[in-house]
């Protein structure tokens, strides 16, 4: 059995991978990477091979890359510094003699500067490059708009406001449960076939926000309605309440990306991969708001 190494271990998405890997794996094939150990005490105790490194730090992920054949790359969030660390990774993941790097990156179907989004989508088209040029193989699995980002988006008090206050217009979106993006990282780090290969990954079905409110609707017994504010009203309001100004260029961006038509991409390539259907929307707002 190859080594598996999992980047990120201590977030959300690297969680559930490591989770869903350990039911199919031995502990001791896994490896994990992360800035801090007490945060990974828990797997060091059933076995995982616990490894500290930082995507800053070319020399820690070096010594971290040891003896590893396959690499669960997650993207990082520090947008500042992303590309110069995502080259870190790669680089460092050449000279180690990895053969495998399976990358996160992010599925938008405009990739130019013209995306509202091209703050996001830039670093991961950069990586994608480097990867395809290192000479080692690779899977890229572009991610759809993460469905557990919802009630962030949304507002945590929509039930109380009774809005959805989005600057999106009538465009939708094919939100993708983290969780189900997670078992397909599972599948494909254990299984062959997928090399040099490009995976996108999102549901089956695409929503637009006029739709979600009326589903949050139905399940709580509230009357939720959406309002589309233009992009200048929407940032306006949102400073003069007091957001802080990158929030207000994630939320807005990613809105006017989902009106443009950006993210509302569908297939059936998670049910194909792991075999059983994306989870929906319905699903998951049931669980948040019943």
């Amino acid at each position: 059995m190859s080594k598996i190494l999992i980047t990120g271990a201590t977030g959300n998405l690297g969680k559930s991978v490591i989770h869903n890997l350990l039911k199919v794996i031995k502990p001791g094939d896994l490896a994990v990477l992360g800035r801090n150990a007490e945060k990974l005490e828990n797997l060091k105790i059933v076995g995982v091979d616990v490894r500290i490194g930082d995507y800053n730090d070319y020399d820690s992920l070096l010594q971290a890359f040891q003896g590893i054949d396959k690499l669960y790359f997650v993207s990082g969030n520090d947008m500042l510094n992303r590309s110069k660390q995502h080259e870190n990774v790669v680089n460092a993941a050449k000279v180690a003699g990895i053969k495998h790097i399976v990358y996160t990156s992010f599925l938008c179907e405009n990739e130019t500067k013209t995306s509202p989004i091209s703050f996001i989508t830039e670093d991961h088209i950069i990586t994608e490059n480097w990867l395809k040029v290192s000479g080692m193989k690779y899977t890229i699995l572009k991610h759809n708009l993460y469905m557990d980002m919802l009630p962030i988006f949304i507002g945590e008090k929509v039930l109380e406001t009774g809005t959805i206050y989005l600057p999106a217009g009538e465009g939708k979106a094919a939100f993708t449960l983290r969780e189900d993006l997670a078992e397909v990282a599972a599948h494909i780090l254990t299984t062959e076939g997928h090399e040099n290969k490009e995976y996108d990954l999102t549901a089956d079905k695409a929503y637009s926000y006029d739709e979600i409110a009326t589903i949050i609707s139905n399940i709580s017994g509230k009357i939720i309605r959406y309002y589309s504010p233009s992009n200048e009203e929407f940032t306006k309001t949102l400073t003069e309440a007091g957001v802080p100004e990158e929030y207000i260029e994630l939320f807005a961006g990613f809105s006017l990306a989902i009106g443009n038509g950006e993210l509302d991409k569908t297939n059936s390539l998670i049910e194909q991969l792991i075999g059983r259907k994306s989870t929906s929307v319905e699903e998951y707002l049931e669980e948040i708001y019943s």
